[in-house]
This record gives structure tokens, C-alpha cells and sequence, in this order.
């Protein structure tokens, strides 16, 4: 695959790296005397040299003879180096910020490339808002590497979004500079179908030789898995248990092993490898989604490396995998990922091999961050006016909007209503006893269950799906949030209508976001005009507002981790067991829309 990642080509520099190699010609760069992180072969060495030129490596060793006047000489005194850290999956608007600012904020902590996933924009802005993506990116130093978002809806005729993709809109975004594959095929069962729509995304990703990656989330590894792997998926980062990684990646499969802000499951699933004497060429660890509060708290992919060393993972494997085994799902090994000659020059430095702090990032031979902090400049974001005109609900948002009418002549009803499980992505349908009051059932906060409503913000079709969600633990109030994956309609979760109709209009007016509302009164509120997905301020100052809201969100009685993260995914319908969109109650075992009351 060609890298156009990096500030020039190999086949542009070969004649001037085989000369600096050969001291013949000087390096821009010379690193000495470090201890290098060999991933190739999974050992460190000492003493090691790297001289750097055209921002690739010349050579990796003895590298006194690269030295001239103007060569940049960097003495490790005895430093760990290794290859540039890289997120295999990630959703950039998660963190609520631009790609700009998530450079800002991620490759200081020693992250030099990312496989985005931009399908949240996409699902509200169409392809034109990826395109807006991928060039917020090139202002940062930061690899941005883009796929193109494959389900959009992510189930078609479950939920209603601002935009379609199809194998056009794939085959089209596949010729874009930045495209390296297709985004997470989260409608598997339409895959296992052999539904003529998705595997025409698949064939045309397959054409231009891009990558497929995949979102399997069921606990299947027999007909369906490999039903799944053989339509191309390369990698999947949908596993909750063990048993799942070690399936795939026995069948040739990428496990990417997530730990994000509020999805936690790679302390359970990397038991596949600490406990099983296999060869783990197939595992990364990704985060999929974080919170721009971790981003500036805990850091990126330095946090999950120094948490899978806890969970007992060797250190050197933790960074084979962020380093070679992405680069190798990306089918990119042969540019980036290891500290090798004619590798891009992405080097990370760091003192403690077991607790890995990030002292300075290079990116192409340049350095871009020491001691935590950017050393270059950066270009401020220019995004287009149409991403700032989303919210299209269509009709007035009331308290009478929350009503849901009870079946005729009930004083308790029999409810469908959601249990969220913390820090994972399922939850579990519960059949549960609700009251009746004046005609309308209505929430039970002794019982920690709050009323909820999805409003499709996209077009002004008016729908709405009415449900109930139980496990936050709000005693009081409402929030809202127009960060629903994957539609992004406006979600709306309370204890009582009035609060919750003055949620949902607080973010009509800014033009979506995040907020929360008890006693009539706003507590908090975090804007997001972009799409009613991300700000364009700095991650610091978004964390800021982020840790507001959460202080009233706890103030309401909410008692989870990252709470707006696992509200989010309520409506996405690609997700065990039960999940709400704008047209209703889904049934996400059967995928088959489901009835809130059971007679």
C-alpha cells in the first residue's frame, strides 16, 4: 500500500538514505547511545544508534560516521527508544474535540499515527463531513490516517441519520488522499446475509486494496465468525471475553483489545494471551473511544501500554502492540512501526520500560513534543459552515413530548426497559413493573429507572422513540446529549418531563452538545457546534467543561464511569440486547424492532 503518511516517499529518497547509511552523505539526525526497543524481534538493545535522514531512518547501529557540522546530534544517555505508538481504531469525535486538537493533545504522549474512523461526523454530514475530517488533520503532525465510514446508517431501517453511505459513496471516497480502508462493518448480520448493498462496500474496499475492518460483536466464533472474517474483515475490536480474541485471532483475525474512557474490557479479554502459550502477532490494543478528561489525565496510547503492563503483559509485547502488529493490520509494516532503515523516522523516548512516560516524540525525523508539550506550531481549524447547521428536530419539544401513553385500563404495566452494564458496551432487557399515573407511565427512581426519548435531528421528520434506561442512578433531573452513536439524533434521559424538555431545547438553541438540567435550572452544558459533535477548543479547556458536567451529573445522583459515553450508546442498534433509536425499541439479538409494554 502506499504511504502518503510521511514527508516523502521511499522510492524519492532511496539513493540519499543508501548514502548516509554508507556515511558518504551526513544525517539530518543522529540519536545515540539509546536503548532500542526492537520490535522486529521483540528484545532491547544497548548502545544503539539511529541516524535519520529525508525523515526516514538510514541506519540503525554504529552510526558515528552519519555525523557532519550540521547533523542534529540526540544523546540518550541511556533512554528507552521505540517506534512511534499508533491507535488502530479510533473515533476522534468522541473526544469531542477537531483532529487538530486531538494532535495537540495525543502526540506528546507519544502517539505518531491513528486509523480514524470518522463515521460519527459522517452519519450526521455525509462524506463532505469526513473530507472536513481528513483536512482538520493535516494542520497537526500527527498521522491521521482516515477509513471510510461503511455503515451509515450503522443498521439500515432501525434509526434515521443525516446521510447514506453505500459502495458509490465507497468507491469514491477509496481514490481521496488519507482513505487507508473502510471503516468498522458494524451490520454484520447483513454481512453473514449476504445483503447485496453491504458486500458491494465490501468488493469495492477489496478492489482499491484497502483494508476492511470490522465490528463483530456477538459472542459467536463458529459459522457466522467465519462467515464474517472470509468476507475480508481484517480486524475486530468488538470482543468482550477471552474466548472471542483467541478465536479470531486463530482464524487469522486482528483482535483489537479496547481500553477507552468508559469501555474497559481489555483486562478481561487479554487473558486470551496471558494465559494461553500462543503467537500474539494478531493482538493491539486500541481505545476506540476517549474522553478528552483521559486525553489530559491519563494520556492515550501511553495510558493503555502501562495498563496492559499491569494486567501482567510483558512490556516489550504491550508496544509490538501499538507499534508493528497496527502497522502490520494496516498492511503498513513496510513504513512504519519499527525503528528500521528506510522506516519513516516516528520515534518515542521514555526512561522506564515498566512504566512508560513519554520524555519526546519525533515524527518524521522532526522533533514535535518534549517534556509533555508541543514544539512546533499549529495552524488553527477551518471547518465548513455546513457542519455548524445540524440540529433540524423539526418539531417543539414540550413536556408533553415525554408522555408515554399506558395501555387502556393499567395502573401497572409490564415494561421493556434497559439496564446499562458500567464500563462495557451490552446492556440487558429487563421486564419490569412500572406506574401508571393519569394515564401515562412514567419513571421510577427508586428503582434507579429514568424515562427516555430519541428525536431525529437530521431532517425534520418529527420521529420519536420513547423508552426507559435503568442503572445511572439519578435521583433528580435530566440530561441530553446530541453525541448518540451512531445516528446522532438527540437523546433525552430524565426523571421528570419538565427538566427533560428543558435539556433537550438547551442544546436546539446551541447547536448540540452535552447538558444536564435538575429543578428547571441548567447545571451544566458542554457545546458542541461542529456537527453537535466536537468544539474546536483545546483539549484542556474542553476536559474543563467535560468535569462540570460530570460534578452535576454526580450531583443528580449518577454514580457510573464516564456516564455520557454509555448514554450515548443506548441508540446504537448494532449492540446486544436492547437499544432505543428514533423509531423504537430494537430487539438487537433478533434485530427486529420490539414493543415497549408486554401484554
Amino acid at each position: 500500500m502506499l504511504n502518503k503518511f510521511c514527508r516523502k516517499p521511499l522510492y524519492e529518497v532511496t539513493r540519499k538514505l543508501a548514502d548516509v547509511a554508507m556515511g558518504v552523505q551526513k544525517a539530518d539526525l543522529v540519536i545515540k547511545n539509546a536503548r532500542l526497543v526492537n520490535v522486529c524481534t521483540a528484545e532491547i538493545q544497548e548502545g544503539i544508534d539511529v541516524a535519520v535522514s529525508e525523515g526516514r531512518i538510514a541506519l540503525v547501529g554504529d552510526a558515528a560516521h552519519c555525523i557532519g557540522e550540521d547533523t542534529l546530534v540526540i544523546d540518550a544517555s541511556g533512554q528507552y527508544i521505540a517506534p512511534g505508538f499508533m491507535d488502530a481504531h479510533i473515533h476522534v469525535e468522541s473526544a469531542m474535540i477537531t483532529v487538530g486538537e486531538y494532535g495537540r493533545a495525543v502526540v506528546p504522549r507519544g502517539t505518531t499515527g491513528i486509523f480514524m474512523d470518522p463515521h460519527e461526523i459522517c452519519n450526521v454530514c455525509g462524506p463532505e463531513g469526513v473530507r472536513a475530517m481528513i483536512n482538520d488533520g493535516k494542520r497537526t503532525p500527527l498521522k491521521a490516517m482516515s477509513n471510510a465510514p461503511s455503515c451509515v446508517p450503522a443498521m439500515a431501517g432501525f434509526e434515521d441519520t443525516g446521510s447514506h453511505i453505500g459502495p458509490e459513496e465507497v468507491r469514491e471516497m477509496m481514490t481521496w488522499d488519507g482513505i487507508m480502508g473502510l471503516g468498522e462493518m458494524m451490520s454484520f448480520p447483513s454481512v453473514l446475509g449476504a445483503d447485496p448493498s453491504i458486500h458491494g462496500e465490501l468488493a469495492e474496499t477489496l478492489k482499491a486494496d484497502q483494508v476492511i475492518t470490522g465490528h463483530y460483536s456477538v459472542p459467536d466464533t463458529a459459522a457466522g465468525l467465519n462467515a464474517y472474517i472470509a468476507s475480508g474483515v481484517r480486524c475486530c475490536h468488538e470482543s468482550t471475553r477471552a474466548e472471542d480474541v483467541l478465536e479470531k485471532m486463530r482464524h487469522g483475525m486482528y483482535a483489537l483489545m479496547r481500553y477507552g474512557s468508559a469501555w474497559h474490557d481489555m483486562p478481561v479479554i487479554i487473558r486470551a494471551i496471558l494465559d494461553n502459550n500462543i503467537d500474539d502477532r494478531f493482538a493491539c490494543l486500541i481505545s476506540d473511544d476517549t474522553h478528552p478528561d483521559t486525553l489530559i489525565s491519563e494520556g492515550h496510547m501511553d495510558h493503555i501500554v502501562r495498563c496492559a503492563i499491569r494486567e501482567g503483559l510483558d512490556p516489550v509485547k504491550a508496544i509490538q502492540y501499538v507499534t508493528i502488529n497496527p502497522a502490520t493490520c494496516f498492511r503498513m509494516d513496510h513504513e512504519m512501526g519499527s525503528i528500521s532503515p528506510g522506516k519513516c523516522a516516528d520515534i518515542v523516548f521514555f526512561d522506564d520500560l515498566n512504566d512508560i512516560r513519554i520524555t519526546r516524540t519525533i515524527i518524521d525525523g522532526d522533533i514535535v513534543a518534549e517534556n509533555g508539550s508541543m514544539t512546533v506550531e499549529m495552524a488553527g481549524p477551518e471547518f465548513p459552515a455546513f457542519v455548524y447547521d445540524t440540529m433540524h428536530v423539526g418539531s417543539e419539544i414540550t413536556p408533553e413530548s415525554f408522555r408515554i401513553p399506558a395501555p387502556e385500563g393499567k395502573d401497572r404495566v409490564k415494561t421493556r426497559v434497559i439496564e446499562i452494564i458500567p464500563n462495557r458496551v451490552g446492556n440487558y432487557e429487563r421486564l419490569t413493573d412500572l406506574e401508571v399515573i393519569n394515564g401515562c407511565v412514567e419513571a421510577d427512581t427508586d428503582s434507579d429507572i429514568m424515562k427516555m426519548a430519541v428525536f431525529e435531528r437530521h431532517h425534520e421528520t418529527g420521529t420519536k422513540g420513547a423508552g426507559f434506561v435503568k442503572g445511572f442512578g439519578f435521583r433528580k433531573g435530566a440530561m441530553a446529549q446530541t453525541v448518540s452513536h451512531d445516528a446522532h439524533n438527540l437523546l433525552v434521559a430524565g426523571t421528570n418531563d419538565e427538566d427533560m424538555a428543558i435539556a433537550a431545547n438547551t442544546l436546539i438553541e446551541c447547536g448540540g452538545g452535552l447538558c444536564a438540567v435538575a429543578d428547571g435550572k441548567v447545571l451544566a452544558v458542554v457545546p458542541l457546534p461542529i456537527a453537535g459533535l466536537m468544539n474546536d477548543l483545546p483539549a484542556e479547556e474542553m476536559a474543563a467543561q467535560v468535569a462540570k458536567l460530570d460534578s452535576a451529573w454526580k450531583e443528580m445522583g449518577c454514580t457510573i464511569n464516564s456516564p455520557y459515553m454509555t448514554m450515548a450508546l443506548i441508540p446504537l442498534a448494532c449492540l446486544p440486547e436492547l437499544r432505543l433509536t428514533n423509531r423504537g425499541l430494537v430487539d438487537c439479538r433478533t434485530f427486529s424492532f420490539t414493543d415497549l409494554f408486554v401484554e
